[in-house]
């Protein structure tokens, strides 16, 4: 396979994209981007603070805005909020502009790895497995209609998700 342009990795919180995108772009040795980091850095606030003054809908148009921005950028890789899926523009973007990753990961893995993060929003509720389990099911076709590839990362270190995408793109020989 010819390496694609840009790679935009997609999943649920906690299934990796960010930890896993670091580490693929200094393999493919391509710039990385976080859509969340940048909303971020932008606005010099955190998300939870946006999601408290501008709730999700206003938190929803930024990274939007940001989705079509960063998908345009040439071969980078980018991992993107978990929810970016939902709009469909957003989908279309990472569709038609690269090739998308979806690291999918169980409930119960997500769980394990978001349990102390007070920096996700929806998760501050008295039942975080049910509200995983409901992000899940809601999102989980939107991950598998957009996604040139699915990798399961329960149980999978860092280095070994890389490895897996990096033979999928024919590129194992960049590897270090």
């Amino acid at each position: 396979m010819n390496m694609p342009g840009s790679l935009f990795l997609t999943g649920p919180m906690g299934a990796g994209k960010s930890t896993i995108g670091r580490q693929l772009s200094k393999q493919l040795r391509r710039p990385f981007h976080d859509s969340d980091h940048e909303i971020e850095n932008r606005t010099g606030v955190d998300i939870p603070l946006i999601f408290e003054l501008e709730g999700e809908v206003g938190f929803r148009k930024r990274e939007s805005a940001m989705i079509d921005e960063l998908t345009q950028l040439p071969d980078i890789i980018l991992a993107t909020g978990g929810g970016a899926i939902l709009d469909p523009l957003n989908r279309q973007h990472l569709r038609e502009r690269g090739s998308v990753i979806y690291l999918h990961t169980s409930v119960d893995q997500q769980l394990k790895r978001t349990c102390r993060d007070r920096n996700r929003p929806l998760l501050q509720t008295d039942d975080p497995r049910g509200k995983l389990a409901a992000l899940m099911s809601e999102r989980e076709p939107l991950y598998r209609e957009i996604a040139d590839l699915v990798i399961d990362t329960d149980g999978k270190r860092v280095q070994d998700v890389v490895k897996q995408i990096c033979k999928y793109l024919g590129a194992e020989h960049i590897i270090t």
